[in-house]
């Protein structure tokens, strides 16, 4: 109980470990991975596509993909059989209906773990959205920001992007909030007036920019600009509209 945060309303904690406290005592979970996770599920979703969250970047993916009878994205790499793949921009075009398998081992690992509680995929394009269908489930909320993993031996890393994501979320919700919960909120507010100029700086946005996806930071950085909410059902993510 000490690290639940079950006495507050609003709750944030970082991945699989946020999950396994966070995941049991609250009504909703919202996972948070906007560079780039939850920002191509928005994209996506909001076209009408279907995404398939998987946790492997591996050959075991092509195996998934036919038993769904989806395509498959890539991880701006390898293995895939469309044009799609992890980068926002790949998907900005997709066609209603596409059924699509989308790995990464951070938002679809995160998302495939919470079990049978209600799974939202929030980004900054969706915050408020987000929030208010996340309270159709009830007033306990959890928002898992990702984070990413250090290359060296795989730890977490928490992510600047994903902190203010949480905290753009967490701002438009109504409860009490844990201190977890406060601080990604205050961060959030600290660096709101210049999203686009802060993700470009910070470790992740810099990482993709040298590989040549600024595009992809500067639609995950548009801030409130959907009101797509992509609930994951039936180990897919589907468009709600609030």
């Amino acid at each position: 109980m000490i690290y639940d945060q079950s006495e507050f309303d609003l709750r944030c904690e970082w991945g699989a470990q946020g999950i396994a406290q966070l995941a049991s005592i609250s009504d909703v979970i919202v996972i948070v991975d906007v560079l780039s996770f939850s920002t191509c599920v928005e994209i996506a979703t909001n076209n009408g596509a279907i995404i398939f969250p998987y946790a492997m970047r591996d050959e075991s993916v092509v195996d998934y993909a036919k038993s769904v009878q989806a395509e498959l994205a890539s991880h701006r790499q390898r293995w895939t059989t469309t044009g799609y793949s992890l980068s926002p921009v790949s998907v900005a075009e997709i066609p209603a209906g596409t059924r699509l398998v989308l790995p990464s081992p951070n938002g679809s690992f995160l998302s495939l773990n919470t079990g049978t509680i209600p799974t939202l995929a929030g980004c900054l394009r969706n915050c408020e959205a987000v929030a208010q269908f996340a309270h159709k489930y009830g007033n306990k909320i959890a928002v898992i920001p990702a984070g990413e993993r250090w290359k060296q031996d795989n730890s977490l890393r928490p992510a600047f992007e994903d902190l203010i994501g949480a905290g753009a979320i967490l701002s438009y919700l109504h409860g009490n909030l844990s201190p977890e919960a406060q601080i990604a909120v205050t961060a959030f507010e600290a660096f709101k007036n210049d999203l686009l100029g802060y993700l470009k700086k910070c470790s992740s946005g810099k990482e993709l920019i040298a590989k040549g996806f600024e595009p992809d930071v500067e639609l995950a950085a548009a801030f409130n600009v959907s009101n797509c909410v992509p609930l994951l059902v039936e180990n897919a993510y589907v468009k709600q509209v609030f």
